[in-house]
């Protein structure tokens, strides 16, 4: 049986959520600066939604896949866990 974890939705939305972060840091940095504000505002509570919403998103995928292709299931939760990553890494290194 050809599987392809890759190819289903609670693979592909811990993705999405991660760019849709790292998008919205760098769009907020292009457009404002690196600022450091009292408030965190809106954007950086956006951010921390998206990053927390991921985890029952990757855990659910992660239960699900890992006992039926478990070599090509922790290929994708790698490319899961870099792409959060990035995304935190950039908060990081531009505040």
């Amino acid at each position: 049986m050809n599987v392809q974890p890759i190819k289903q939705p609670s693979a592909i939305l811990p993705l999405a959520m991660s760019f849709a972060a790292l998008t919205m840091v760098m769009v907020h940095a292009a457009i404002f600066g690196v600022v450091h504000e009292a408030d965190e505002g809106t954007p950086a509570h956006i951010f921390q939604l998206l990053m927390v919403a991921q985890v029952p998103v990757v855990a659910f995928f992660a239960i699900k896949w890992l006992p039926r292709a478990p070599g090509k299931t922790l290929l994708v939760l790698a490319l899961q866990l870099a792409a959060a990553l990035a995304a935190i890494a950039a908060v990081f290194f531009l505040t």
